[in-house]
């Protein structure tokens, strides 16, 4: 999955397209060192579809990378966070 990111200011997101439609994972960076996530959109269409548990992979990989914490406050996120709360504890506070 083809997953882009995009960062203007403080404010981020990831996005893909498949097949023809959108989804995306906001966040806002409070600082150098942390980031919140606080929105995972995904349409209809791609429900199901492992995309919204991409995206969130995808943040963590990028949390890592960049030596930054995430603050889950997107409902969705904070939903795999606990679901993957050993794997992802390096880097989001819960």
């Amino acid at each position: 999955m083809d997953i882009r990111s995009e960062e203007t200011g403080s404010k981020g997101r990831y996005s893909t397209v498949i097949e023809g439609h959108e989804a995306e994972m906001t966040y806002s960076r409070t600082s150098e060192k942390l980031v919140i996530v606080d929105h995972t959109g995904v349409p209809d269409a791609l429900r199901g579809k492992g995309v919204g548990q991409a995206l969130a992979a995808h943040a963590v990989a990028a949390a890592r990378d960049g030596g930054w914490r995430i603050m889950p406050l997107c409902p969705f996120f904070r939903a795999q966070a606990v679901r993957h709360r050993q794997e992802w504890q390096d880097v989001v506070n819960l």
